[in-house]
């Protein structure tokens, strides 16, 4: 079986929406125990104005107090200049960026067309120039906006090729509120990689509509080999009402590892540090395996059987 690996940004994706706001040491605390679960990457926060992220005003104090593993990529995301700069102060592996494919959920997101997100993506990479960081962008709404619906393929590709063109590492194609389908998934995954086939793509997915695990599937048949997820399941679009947010962590380890897969990961570590969560942010996660147990877990007869 092919090597997969999962990103893990539940500390970003997860609790940016979060009402309660999760003390600085128990993001550290997260992380930690994170770093030692054989995850590939974590999205540790968001440099970006602490009025317009709250949850995340503490990013410096948050990558201050990390104890790095140097197997993992710590990653943050960065809305301009000014961001990448704290980013680049503060040490992160990888900056990434964000726009959406969809023009209304650009503006809805970010307050920019995405023209002038590409204008400010110009200038991000202009501050990073000649620093050797590495760059990726997340493309919401590549399966399906809630204000325009699914959008043409030939506008997914022209954004792609103009990341490429920008310099970006890496892109993960996002199906930001969960529109997407395995056979969507599968087709917009081939025509990408048929259009570049040697470049690293990442599949963000919800499971707003619960087909997110259905959808992990469409991308390992397109060679897919890179998923972001959030511990618990945590996180979610704000434009899509009733969203249960990312596909769970360790719901999709455990599916790859019952299929065979290699991930690297722990999957008991994984499913200790999810069933803390509940107590973190205050209420039950959509995660299904941290409370149902994995599939190789036996149990005994009931007495008198």
């Amino acid at each position: 079986m092919t090597r997969l690996y999962v990103h893990e940004v539940v500390t970003r994706d997860g609790f940016q929406i979060e009402p309660r706001f999760i003390p600085t040491a128990d993001k550290i605390a997260l992380i930690d125990r994170l770093s030692e679960t054989g995850l590939h990457k974590i999205e540790v926060t968001s440099f970006v104005s602490p009025k317009a992220v709250p949850a995340l005003a503490d990013a410096e104090a948050v990558m201050a107090g990390i104890k790095r593993n140097p197997a993992v990529k710590y990653v943050a995301l960065v809305a301009n200049p000014k961001g990448a700069e704290r980013a680049l102060a503060a040490k992160v592996d990888e900056i990434v960026l964000v726009i959406s494919v969809s023009e209304s959920h650009n503006r809805s997101n970010v307050r920019r067309s995405t023209e002038e997100s590409f204008a400010g993506f110009v200038e991000i990479m202009h501050t990073l120039e000649g620093t050797g960081m590495a760059v990726a962008c997340g493309m919401a709404t590549t399966f399906g906006c809630p204000f325009e619906g699914f959008q043409p393929l030939d506008r997914i590709l022209k954004f792609v090729d103009r990341l490429v063109g920008l310099g970006v590492d890496s892109i993960a194609l996002a199906d930001t509120i969960g529109m997407g389908d395995p056979r969507q998934i599968l087709d917009v995954c081939n025509e990408v990689q048929a259009r570049f086939p040697s470049y690293e793509f990442a599949l963000h997915l919800h499971n707003t509509r619960g087909m997110g695990l259905a959808n992990v599937l469409s991308g390992l048949q397109a060679g897919i080999t890179h998923y972001e997820s959030s511990l618990g399941g945590l996180g979610g679009c704000p434009f899509a009402p009733g969203a249960t947010g990312n596909i769970c962590t360790e719901d999709l380890v455990h599916m790859l590892h019952q299929m065979g897969h290699d991930t690297g990961v722990d999957l008991d570590k994984l499913i200790a540090a999810s069933r803390g969560l509940p107590a973190l942010v205050g209420h039950e996660v959509p995660g299904q395996v941290m409370k149902a147990g994995k599939s190789t877990d036996l149990h005994p007869l009931p007495a008198g059987l």
